[in-house]
């Protein structure tokens, strides 16, 4: 299954809407788009773009006069806060795709899968082999070898030797690099019953910063044919997600 290559990356439009709020937060008094559009010399249409998302997920605040200033949420927002705003996130993104969907970290040097939202008509996967030891079958898992250099790919396969979990699971080492390495990094990585008989995901890379994260989805092998649309949905709509995990 090939997926359609999109040049729009949640990275770029993440790096877009931190140029604005950075810009917003500057006037504590407040200021209008046009002002916003000249002190970040992005075209207006843009800006007005990024407005109506950092607004719906209250980042900026619109004031009476036209004006924007840093929404609730602004500044230092404590822990509790960002993981509430992340989750509403992921289950707008869950209810608009159909799927079950997932923020996935790679820390200390393990997978750790930290965030979910599912659902009665949109189980998880089955966990039935630890993510951390399947990386080479999951998508979750290969998303987030991407991002790590040869050396990272290697350390972790060294702890966490590929075994089969399935038929179509890739157990070489050097196929999976070559498959890394051929990736595009904005269209989404792909596991079809690779991890698990009877599931399909997908997942993008959510890079902010040092840190290696990923966003995934998730669906039973009788939804297939929705993975192309959903994966494809799951790359545009990815940018509130990473723009609270840069944060």
């Amino acid at each position: 299954m090939a997926l359609t290559y999109e040049s729009a990356a949640p990275y770029r439009s993440v790096r877009k809407a931190l140029r604005v709020l950075e810009t917003v937060s500057r006037h504590s008094s407040g200021i209008t788009e046009p002002a916003i559009a000249a002190a970040t010399r992005l075209p207006r249409t843009e800006v007005a773009a990024l407005l109506r998302m950092l607004r719906a997920e209250e980042y900026v605040r619109r004031l009476p006069d036209g004006g924007y200033v840093a929404g609730a949420y602004g500044g230092e927002p404590g822990r509790a806060v960002v993981r509430g705003r992340l989750q509403r996130q992921l289950e707008r993104l869950r209810d608009t795709i159909g799927a079950a969907v997932y923020v996935s970290r790679y820390v200390d040097g393990e997978i750790r899968v930290t965030d979910v939202a599912d659902g009665p008509g949109v189980p998880r996967v089955n966990e039935w082999v630890d993510f951390r030891s399947a990386a080479h079958a999951s998508a979750i898992g290969k998303s987030l070898l991407s991002q790590l250099d040869v050396n990272g790919r290697r350390d972790h396969l060294a702890r966490h030797r590929p075994a089969r979990l399935t038929s179509r699971t890739i157990t070489s080492e050097r196929a999976l690099f070559t498959r890394l390495e051929a990736h595009v990094p904005s269209v989404p990585v792909l596991d079809l019953q690779e991890y698990a008989v009877g599931t399909v995901c997908a997942a993008v890379p959510l890079t902010a910063g040092a840190s290696a994260n990923c966003l995934a989805l998730s669906l039973p092998v009788e939804h297939a044919h929705r993975l192309h649309d959903a994966a494809l949905a799951l790359n545009r709509n990815a940018t509130p997600v990473l723009l609270s995990l840069a944060l």
